[in-house]
């Protein structure tokens, strides 16, 4: 045997690295990731035998006291023609809140100028009535 060789020379050298838990770490995020997202899918089915109840042919009608405004800008409330939205307000009870009914086609810029038309004729809030979505 060489003299100088001993058993330090089968050692490495003395700077030894440490490792980051970084891997470890990214793989426990990934996995409460991936069990939260399967946990908050999964929901029990229906009964089988359940119909739920179709809304598709009710027809929606505006509220009595709601201003409904058609795709050209016209204006109606209880089925009078409405000419100018001051004699709207003045005709509500409550003058504090005018509730406006437009159609899907009116343009936004047109909706603007109502609206603010409503609050400058002494509406306190205007309030968009609007067909609920799933």
């Amino acid at each position: 045997m060489r003299q100088g060789m001993g058993s330090a020379g089968l050692r490495r050298s003395g700077v030894r690295k440490d490792r980051e838990p970084t891997i470890a770490l990214i793989n426990i995020v990934f996995l409460m990731l991936v069990f939260f997202l399967v946990a908050g899918t999964l929901a029990r089915p229906l009964e089988r035998e359940l119909r739920l109840v179709q809304a598709a042919d009710l027809e929606g009608v505006a509220p009595a006291d709601a201003l409904v405004i058609l795709a050209d800008g016209g204006m109606r409330w209880r089925g009078e023609v409405v000419e100018d939205v001051a004699d709207f307000v003045a005709a509500q009870p409550d003058a504090e809140r005018a509730r406006v009914v437009p159609d899907r086609d009116l343009p936004a810029a047109d909706l603007v100028r109502i609206g603010r038309a409503l609050r400058a004729a002494g509406a306190g809030q205007v309030v968009i009535v609007t067909e609920r979505g799933l």
